[in-house]
């Protein structure tokens, strides 16, 4: 495939440049040059990740033109982030074209629902961000397993003792009697001499107490695996104890770590309410199906009856149609969405059942069918969702010609109400606009130092004057069964620490709903912009606690992503733990979710 230069060497994580995407089930090859990963391995999520080949690159399909093909790549240094990558593809006579995570396909991940890719390895061995998080997995023992093999070693020096001892004896009672008994035999050195007092005291340590203790152990795994009470029905499934060493702890559980999403929560959102132009939209019963709970008339009779705000409704619509990263999939008449964020298809799907429906992706386009009007969407430039900026945009050119950039941000307001809420706005740009920034923009692509600092400061610079249409609120059901299980974990007196990517203000509302919180129990909340500050508030709560300091207490303390950065810095490490070991429950609400469970 001609010359290549790496930034890293090595094989494992790939950029691919073209790929043919074969739908195993329809057979039939997509234009779009995208593929489906499925990321659980590294993250634990279960929805699968869209990965997008580079334009430039997309429409070499022969041998020849990949014979042909030749240039080099630099990228970043090895990191263990899984979510970045910043590189830059120089390939001859062209400029430089940036590759990120989207063109990434890193080691553990798995291909779905495509046939083949061809791609550029970039990192191998222990510089694939897959060995970079490898940790060395801690031995696992139970207490009972501790205490047993201390005794056995307190038992087996005190056999070294008492062996030394008799050997002691030995030699004083020869150099007393100076003769050998007869019914002893010949005595040798000091070392046989020991080692047949071991042999002879050896019964001092009991061998068969490790047996009896690995079938106890097995027995009781079995009792878990027969037990009814943790039988799902729906699909046949007992629970499954996969190691017997820790059976004994199940009743000397002291404290419960969790996170949110998929655990406390189904990780299936639902399109709630909205708001548009200062009307919410939403408060009416709701249709329950699989993805969608929207169903309020009223947005739909004002769009038909030319009502004020029908063109504020129609734009909210389409930027939920046009602003995202889903990709269709059809079969017959049938449209499904993939999408790498269940936020944004729960968006998709509820404006597909507004009548505002989302049909084909290309590499450069959108199509959708707004009431029955099909509209192309050229799109110019995506600017990429981070936990920085909270929000992400998309600088598309309308069917009318015009330059607009639709985008999707974080807001608070239905947050208060345990929902996951965008806020939803526009601009239009003028040419003179956009063809300055798209200058900035080229320079920014091709850093790769702080390439995400130098591209958010990019689009920052063009993200402004926005005309607000509304806002999204979505909901995350609960699981099965969540509220009272935590109730009874609470009254077993165990204690729950959650860490969760959500807003503060939605992180607690949920903690309500599932009754992690309850209204008598008071919270400490840790909100703090510095080191010193956090270490003052934190501080000042321990002296609050005085002698209760340690002990277990009815408290909740809930502290946000900022503020949990300065809280496990060296110096306040120490008082925050002793501070959250006295709390009842602890809520974390980081959106920097990977860098906590890491540290």
């Amino acid at each position: 495939m001609g010359w290549w230069e790496a930034g890293s060497r090595g094989e494992g994580t790939c950029v691919y440049l073209w790929l043919m995407h074969v739908d195993v089930w329809k057979k039939s090859i997509e234009p779009q040059a995208t593929c489906f990963v499925a990321t659980s391995n590294l993250d634990g999520e279960t929805n699968l990740k869209i990965r997008q080949a580079l334009s430039e690159t997309a429409t070499m399909k022969t041998e020849k033109q990949l014979s042909n093909l030749s240039g080099k790549i630099k990228c970043e240094e090895p990191n263990f982030h899984f979510n970045s990558f910043a590189g830059t593809l120089y390939l001859n006579e062209k400029s430089p074209i940036s590759i990120g995570p989207d063109q990434v396909l890193l080691r553990g991940t798995q291909l779905k629902n495509t046939e083949w890719i061809l791609g550029i390895v970039v990192y191998t061995g222990f510089e694939t961000k897959f060995m970079q998080n490898a940790v060395k997995s801690p031995l696992k023992r139970s207490k009972v397993e501790k205490v047993t093999n201390m005794q056995i070693l307190v038992l087996f020096l005190l056999l070294l003792v008492m062996s030394l001892v008799s050997c002691v004896g030995a030699i004083y009672w020869k150099d007393r009697y100076r003769a050998e008994p007869w019914y002893i035999g010949k005595s040798g050195n000091f070392g046989f001499d020991l080692l047949v007092f071991i042999i002879l005291y050896h019964n001092l340590i009991p061998i068969s107490l490790l047996v009896t203790l690995e079938i106890v152990k097995y027995i009781q795994a079995l009792f878990i695996n027969w037990d009814e009470d943790m039988h799902f029905k729906g699909s046949n499934v007992y629970a499954m104890a996969r190691t017997s060493n820790l059976n004994e702890e199940l009743g000397q559980v002291e404290y419960l770590f969790s996170d949110k999403t998929g655990t406390l929560t189904c990780n299936v959102m639902t399109f709630k309410k909205c708001s548009i132009a200062g009307i919410t939209y939403g408060q009416s019963p709701c249709f329950i199906s699989d993805a969608y709970e929207f169903n309020d008339p009223a947005l739909l009779q004002n769009f038909e009856n030319d009502h004020p705000t029908k063109e504020y409704i129609k734009e909210f619509l389409t930027l939920l149609c046009v602003c995202h990263t889903v990709v269709p999939e059809r079969e017959g008449n049938n449209i499904s969405y993939q999408a790498s964020s269940p936020d944004e298809a729960a968006l998709v799907k509820g404006a597909k059942k507004l009548g505002f429906v989302f049909t084909t992706r290309m590499p450069n386009s959108v199509t959708i069918e707004a009431m029955g009007e099909e509209l192309t969407f050229e799109i110019l430039n995506v600017l990429e969702f981070s936990s920085n900026r909270k929000r992400m945009s998309i600088i598309v050119r309308t069917p009318e010609g015009r330059l607009r950039l639709y985008c999707k941000g974080a807001v608070s307001d239905l947050s208060l109400a345990g929902l996951r809420t965008l806020c939803v706005a526009y601009i239009d740009l003028t040419e003179i606009e956009y063809e300055q920034w798209l200058v900035m923009y080229k320079k920014a692509i091709t850093v790769v130092k702080d390439r995400m600092k130098t591209l958010e400061d990019c689009y920052d610079s063009i993200e402004k004057k926005f005309l607000l249409l509304g806002a999204t609120a979505i909901e995350d059901r609960l699981q099965a069964r969540v509220p009272e299980t935590i109730t009874s974990l609470l009254k077993a007196n165990i204690k729950i620490w959650v860490l969760t990517g959500d807003k503060q203000e939605t992180a607690i509302n949920i903690a309500y709903s599932c009754k992690l919180l309850s209204g008598q129990m008071p919270r400490i909340q840790l909100n703090a912009n510095s080191l010193e500050a956090t270490q003052q508030v934190i501080s000042q709560n321990c002296q609050d606690l005085g002698a209760l300091l340690g002990k277990e207490n009815d408290l909740a303390l809930i502290i946000d992503g900022k503020t949990l950065k300065y809280a496990l810095h060296v110096e306040v490490r120490k008082c925050f733990l002793n501070l959250a070991l006295s709390c009842r429950t602890v809520l974390c609400c980081s959106e920097e979710f990977e860098d906590m469970w890491r540290t």
